[in-house]
């Protein structure tokens, strides 16, 4: 299952800068992770600083 970001998200884009697939973008009032894409690694959830990242 892919991971979410919540609303937690202060996006500061560190998540997206790690992740190795690309699978994350800045939405309209945060980031977004693009379940398609996402490899279910956690990176992104070990690199975010506010721990919006879960599994979904």
């Amino acid at each position: 299952m892919a991971y979410v970001i919540s609303d937690a998200c202060v996006s500061c884009g560190s998540c997206a800068a790690e992740c190795p697939v690309s699978a994350i973008s800045e939405g309209d009032s945060q980031y977004v992770i693009d379940a398609d894409t996402c490899i279910d690694c956690g990176t992104c959830a070990a690199t975010c600083p506010t721990g919006a990242i879960s599994e979904g």
